[in-house]
């Protein structure tokens, strides 16, 4: 049974609290891709702006198509994505 305290006791929901807490339970459930997604593309966005420096036309890299390969690799990483499970299942390419 729901219960909350109320100074240390006990005390059961009413019906309209727990429809109110199922309510809320449902709409974050709901949000919880958008937040998964979110978080993968933050972490993307922040490892190609760690690597922008090396596409640029005096940057030191040798092989530069490693790192084009690597960062499209990155851009590509949330295309197909429609579950938490496949958000969260990613793995990284390994920096060059």
């Amino acid at each position: 049974m729901e219960h909350k305290l109320i100074d240390g006791v006990k005390v059961p929901l009413t019906a309209q609290e727990i429809a109110q807490r199922q309510a809320e339970e449902s709409s974050w459930n709901a949000g919880a891709f958008d937040r998964a997604i979110n978080n993968l593309r933050a972490k993307r966005n922040a490892l190609l702006s760690a690597s922008d420096w090396t596409i640029l036309p005096d940057s030191p890299v040798q092989d530069k198509y490693v790192w084009q390969s690597y960062r499209q690799s990155l851009r590509d990483l949330t295309e197909g994505l429609s579950t938490v499970e496949q958000v969260n299942s990613i793995v990284f390419p390994t920096k060059p």
